[in-house]
């Protein structure tokens, strides 16, 4: 008897986290794995892994306009690849099951902030003399972005099922390579364990 109540006040702490701690995938801007844990009831941390869009074109001729090869440097063209996107947040949660009646399972609202790294890889395509024709001449580019973001959206926790969906938006800023704002969101589904 001893045995079974010692086991029990061992493990009752990781019977409270049980339903806390999830993993899963994030479609939208960025397109990524999730993992999600929280730090007390309402205080939740979230790494995500995945690939951010590109910015706008006229994004990526001003920085080559900007940063030329050389002083006489046109340019022609740009194609641009998605890269890494690496996402660490924290967010203040919520419930907000009894203002929408809901009867089964709960749902909870959210915002937070956190710090956002970029990459894409960009290769241009530019005269080195606009006066004399020629051929074009290629460069290969990586951006790197870095900034804040804020986010807000709600998580819906379902009852007899280790799983909860959620939507969000948000705002990036991008501190480090050029200032820029970007808009963002998505919708994703977590497994919880």
């Amino acid at each position: 008897m001893k045995f079974r109540f010692t086991l029990l006040i061992l493990f009752l702490p990781f019977l409270g986290l049980a339903q806390e701690r999830g993993a899963g995938v994030r479609l939208g801007e960025p397109f990524s794995l999730t993992y999600k844990d929280f730090l007390d009831d309402y205080l939740s941390f979230e790494v995500m892994v995945g690939s951010g869009g590109v910015n706008k074109g006229d994004y990526y001729r001003k920085s080559f306009e900007n940063n030329p090869p050389s002083s006489n440097s046109f340019y022609l063209n740009h194609t641009a690849d998605r890269g890494i996107s690496l996402n660490f947040r924290m967010a203040l949660h919520e419930d907000i099951t009894d203002m929408f009646d809901i009867e089964q399972g709960y749902l909870l609202g959210y915002a937070g902030a956190g710090a956002q790294i970029r990459t894409t890889r960009v290769t241009y395509a530019y005269q080195p003399n606009p006066i004399q024709s020629g051929p074009f001449l290629e460069e290969e580019r990586t951006n790197f972005d870095f900034g804040p973001e804020v986010f807000g959206g709600a998580e819906y926790y379902f009852d007899e099922t280790p799983i909860s969906v959620f939507v969000e938006i948000g705002l990036f800023v991008e501190l480090i390579d050029r200032i820029n704002m970007r808009g963002q969101g998505g919708i994703g589904v977590r497994y919880l364990f």
